[in-house]
């Protein structure tokens, strides 16, 4: 990005608001906040700017024009101090005159622009008015009956003057039926060369349907007068963000706030979301806020990130009902890169010319809304021959590769009395962007060169620092050594580098030489490598320094360059592989705990009272109990034994893993009661397991047997 100041283009220009009784207040409120929003939202500190009213002297003592603003120049203060004084504009009371006097609001504009003002500057005059002219109450037209002639008269005579001091006139008509016809013959009476060769730019009448629109339309024919680009943002009542998009040709250019309630304030945050400030430098951008304490704010950008930016709005209790709108009206700079291929055609032999497009720090321009009325001129000169017309073109026919890409492209056939140099030019116009003209100079070829190149190399995605590997074919068939040198121009110094920077092809040496291209560090680009990256153009050109630096090779390179991915894009598929691993991980860890807790559940367990002779006193069937132990307790154990379920009672039973129970004593251990054995609880009473419904019994046949397989698992579990 250049740290230089960007060139704008200066205008001086008038308004002329109309004060006339037919307009309704609402129209005098929209006009006079129209008036505030094209002198804010200038961009050059070297424009000029008169403000006055007018309407029509119906006696003597009256007069048809009210000054409100001298000529300002619209630096810092001079916006602020226009901002201020418009609003001295105001309706008419009938005691003043209220008709619509034409030729005099015509004849003070072109006298404020053309008075001590450099002829050079182009000279504009916006014309607010409801489009009706009425000077039938004006004396000073002569008597009754003739006064309508002769304001056409004079209307004629003024818009003659107007056009030989080259002011142009650019009427805005509005109100409840503004003649269009008198409004398109203002236009065409005045100046007719705009500020560039385009019909954009040629004076033409603007009509709004309601004062919402006045704002909006007026900045509109203000851009296409001043050659300005202008975008409508979002509208919506505060609190709210706005947003509004800014191109990455824009090298200045004003944000318009129309608050409609000075109480509304304003915050300005940059496509990556911070909060800019209001005056001085932040990061590579110069700011300059204007007409904070009225209705109608612009904060003017110098070198703005391109992006889209966002505007917030807020507003105390009791001042939020009215919309608020933003625009945003910029000039910037298109460049072209021009080459030929071949670069050294020979005499007969077709060319094909291609032009470009690039910021000016050679970012590649590919949206086609950001050089929308683009004109492209180019033609072939020569020595012996007349210059020939080329017609470039990017609609994807015939030579043009792909339709919309910013290169445009064509073909012409060097005439066969070409002899000796030979030369392309290319003119880029657009309004709101500053010309350029580019040239390729070459020469026609012999029928052989002594030494041949073919380059190769990929379009590439690469992050700051990376490189981008190619080969270079060489071919010498001369007895002698040639020194190549290579380089790559159209683009910012230092963003791309070429390795090696020179090359020396031996006599009838025929092979590849590899070929790199160095990117430069993030540093270099600074905000404008958002997360979508930039997009690089360049050229590799390689020239053959032993035959009078005869042009070989002129290469296209297209890099699109992308921010290092953080810790997340560069090991996201280790991250989800450990996640992964995690949640299985939790997933076999919870089905084993619940797994085993299943296994344990003492539910289902039968429990069976044995009295001292092994007969089966009752039996018990267990519920899922707490914490997975089923708690009892054995009640009348001497007269009527049986096991209840009891809370915190003497004993449990969960259920054994590896088949069977475990018997848990109150103060005691554990027990293991297998299937097939008993465990005392008493001096008269045991406890084993029995059958769940449907199985086979499990009783133990002989007290013995039951003994001693509960001696043998005799143990205490921990």
């Amino acid at each position: 990005m250049s740290a230089s100041e960007p060139a704008t283009d200066a205008v001086n220009y008038a308004v002329a608001v109309d004060e006339s009784a037919s307009l309704a207040p609402a129209d005098m409120k929209a006009e006079k906040a129209a008036a505030a929003r094209i002198a804010m939202g200038d961009v050059s500190a070297s424009s000029t700017v008169t403000v006055f009213g007018f309407a029509a002297a119906e006696t003597g003592d009256q007069r048809a024009v009210d000054p409100v603003c001298p000529r300002t120049a619209l630096d810092a203060s001079g916006r602020e101090s226009v901002g201020t004084c418009v609003g001295k504009l105001r309706s008419r009371k009938k005691s003043e005159g209220t008709g619509t006097d034409f030729p005099s609001a015509i004849r003070q504009g072109v006298h404020d622009l053309s008075t001590g003002t450099d002829p050079s500057v182009p000279r504009v005059l916006f014309l607010l008015t409801d489009g009706r002219m009425d000077v039938t109450d004006s004396q000073k037209y002569g008597g009754e009956a003739h006064r309508e002639a002769e304001g056409e008269r004079q209307l004629t005579a003024a818009l003659k003057d107007a056009a030989a001091r080259q002011v142009q006139i650019w009427p805005l008509g509005f109100g409840s039926a503004p003649d269009k016809a008198q409004l398109d013959r203002m236009a065409a009476g005045g100046y007719q060369k705009g500020c560039v060769e385009l019909p954009s730019a040629r004076p033409k009448a603007g009509k709004v349907s309601g004062p919402k629109d006045v704002g909006p339309m007026l900045e509109k024919i203000f851009a296409a007068a001043h050659c300005l680009r202008y975008s409508q943002g979002s509208s919506e009542r505060p609190p709210a963000t706005l947003e509004i998009g800014i191109s990455p040709l824009a090298t200045v250019g004003s944000i318009v706030v129309d608050k409609g309630d000075p109480e509304v304030t304003a915050t300005y945050l940059d496509p990556s979301g911070h909060e800019v400030p209001t005056s001085g430098t932040y990061r590579k951008s110069r700011f300059e806020l204007a007409g904070s304490g009225g209705t109608v704010e612009a904060l003017k950008i110098t070198d703005p990130v391109p992006g889209i930016w966002k505007v917030k709005v807020e507003a105390p209790e009791g001042h939020r009902s009215l919309p608020v709108g933003i625009s945003v009206l910029w000039q910037g700079e298109l460049r072209g890169a021009i080459r030929m291929d071949p670069p050294s055609p020979q005499a007969g032999q077709k060319t094909t010319v291609t032009m470009r497009l690039q910021t000016r720090e050679g970012y590649e321009i590919k949206d086609p809304r950001d050089y929308e009325g683009l004109r492209v001129r180019s033609e072939l000169t020569g020595d012996g021959f007349e210059p020939l017309e080329l017609r470039l073109t990017d609609d994807g026919a015939g030579a043009d590769p792909e339709k919309g890409d910013g290169s445009f492209t064509g073909t012409v056939t060097v005439p066969k009395d070409a002899d000796g140099a030979l030369k392309v030019i290319g003119t880029l116009t657009a309004s709101g962007l500053s010309a350029d003209t580019r040239s390729e100079g070459g020469q026609v070829a012999p029928g052989a060169l002594p030494v041949t190149t073919a380059l190769t190399l990929p379009d590439s995605d690469v992050h700051p620092g990376a490189t981008v590997t190619g080969t270079l074919a060489v071919h010498n068939t001369s007895t002698s050594p040639h020194t190549l040198r290579l380089s790559v121009t159209d683009i910012g110094q230092g963003m791309l580098t070429v390795t090696p920077a020179q090359i020396v092809v031996e006599p009838g040496e025929s092979g590849t030489r590899k070929v790199s291209i160095e990117v430069a560090p993030a540093d270099v680009f600074g905000d404008r490598l958002g997360d979508d990256g930039l997009r690089l153009g360049g050229t590799v050109t390689v020239v053959d320094a032993t035959d009078s630096d005869r042009t070989l090779v002129q290469s296209p390179l297209s890099v699109r360059v992308t921010p290092e991915p953080g810790i997340w894009d560069a090991y996201w598929w280790a991250f989800m592989a450990g996640a992964v691993l995690v949640v299985l991980a939790v997933v076999a860890a919870l089905a084993w705990r619940r797994q085993h807790r299943t296994r344990k559940d003492p539910f289902g367990l039968v429990l069976q009272l044995v009295s001292e002779d092994g007969d089966i006193l009752g039996e018990h069937p267990a519920g899922h109990g707490h914490k997975q132990w089923y708690e009892f307790a054995v009640v009348e154990p001497h007269r009527s034994p049986r096991i209840e379920r009891r809370a915190h009672g003497p004993y449990a039973v969960q259920r054994s893993p590896e088949g069977g129970a475990v018997l848990r004593r109150r103060g005691g251990g554990r027990t293991k009661l297998p299937v097939q054995g008993r465990v005392q609880l008493t001096d008269t009473l045991s406890l084993s397991l029995g059958a769940p419904p449907g199985a086979p019994s499990a009783t133990p046949s002989a007290p013995e047997a039951a003994d001693g397989a509960a001696s043998s698992y005799d143990e205490t579990y921990l």
